[in-house]
């Protein structure tokens, strides 16, 4: 490996959620009102949203608010207003635990698949926040859950070749502004029952800054992109905006091919499963945890902050596992030596892999 000194780190991590909170019941029994059905429909339905191990979410509009979303403009526009002030809270308090200013950042990446805008969100957020005029920009659009460490691991590139320089990586997911209430397929469901709303945005630095901390750093990132399965997950774009394309068969694809990607990965870097001590992984729902645990051959425990996270939050896309690696970082766990993978999977499909050693 090279030097320590050549390697970006993460400097901290911001949250923020929006206001409106709701527990799963409330939110199964008004979307069922909405769709409506029989009664052996709603046993479904029900069973459905139980087993997604949610026990409730944050909304960017109370639930009242959702019923005059008639058309994809409206929903959009919604999600540039919402999306634009989670995004600035986020932004906001990751610089203030970094103890830095909005002109410090040398280059902004974004990520969502939740809302389209031209300029993308970060623009708004440039001109909000008086970043500086000279600041770099890329918008990642498409990528799903897949996002947050897609982004990370982009952003560490980046400062590989500018070590000097201070990234920003923005997730912003706001799921429920497209939910499609004239769907009432499985994925529909599922997806009603899984997916909230958040942002979250990581501060990086490049190694020959002097304020720099020595961890925890980005010591590579590696892609995992799983041939002819782009079918398996996404959006269909319909008249009333985003529809979700959510596979059965995602557990499987990751039982079956996580492991081999991941000990690839780590036998690049002279290491094994065995060597890593923490594992970052999104909330993907309950199957998808599962089939990481047993693909990577780990305990329930390994993956317990992710499943905290699924149940007090939900699945923010590609926020996800950012939330997963804050709380991670609060808990103080990790010592100086130990490495930790982050790791996230969504459209493509595919996989984004990140290690990381304290």
């Amino acid at each position: 490996m090279n030097s320590d000194t050549q390697y970006p780190v993460m400097r901290s991590i911001g949250c923020a959620l929006p206001e409106n909170y709701y527990d799963q019941e409330t939110l199964s029994t008004a979307l069922w009102n909405e769709w409506g059905g029989s009664d052996a429909g709603r046993a479904r339905f029900d069973r459905l949203h139980r087993a997604v191990g949610v026990r409730g979410r944050h909304l960017a509009l109370t639930m009242e608010g959702y019923r005059a979303l008639d058309s994809f403009a409206k929903s959009n526009q919604a999600w540039m207003e919402v999306a634009s002030d989670l995004g600035a809270k986020a932004v906001a308090s990751a610089l203030f635990e970094a103890g830095l200013q909005p002109r410090d950042v040398d280059h902004v990446f974004f990520t969502t698949v939740t809302g389209i805008s031209a300029p993308s969100l970060d623009a708004r957020l440039i001109n909000r926040m008086a970043m500086r005029s000279n600041i770099k920009r890329t918008p990642l659009f498409g990528l799903g859950c897949v996002g947050g460490a897609a982004g990370l691991a982009r952003a560490a590139d980046y400062l590989r070749a500018f070590p000097a320089e201070t990234a920003l990586l923005l997730s912003v997911e706001i799921c429920s502004l497209t939910l499609q209430l004239r769907d009432q397929s499985i994925a529909n469901m599922i997806a009603s029952g899984l997916f909230a709303d958040g942002a979250a945005a990581v501060v990086l630095m490049g190694s020959a800054r002097p304020d720099c901390p020595r961890a925890p750093r980005i010591v590579a990132s590696k892609s995992i992109f799983f041939s002819d399965t782009e079918d398996m997950m996404g959006w269909r774009i319909v008249d009333s905006g985003f529809q979700v394309v959510l596979a059965a068969g995602i557990p499987d694809l990751v039982r079956d091919n996580l492991r081999a990607g991941v000990d690839s990965f780590l036998a690049e870097h002279r290491l094994s499963r065995r060597d890593i001590n923490h594992w970052i992984a999104h909330t993907g729902g309950p199957k998808v945890l599962e089939a990481i645990q047993e693909a990577l051959e780990i305990p329930k425990c390994a993956l317990a902050l992710s499943w905290r996270s699924l149940e007090a939050v939900g699945n923010i896309s590609s926020a996800s596992v950012l939330f997963v690696a804050a709380d991670f970082l609060k808990s103080g766990v990790a010592r100086p030596g130990q490495y930790g993978v982050l790791l996230s999977m969504g459209p493509g499909f595919c996989g984004e892999l990140v290690l990381l050693q304290w």
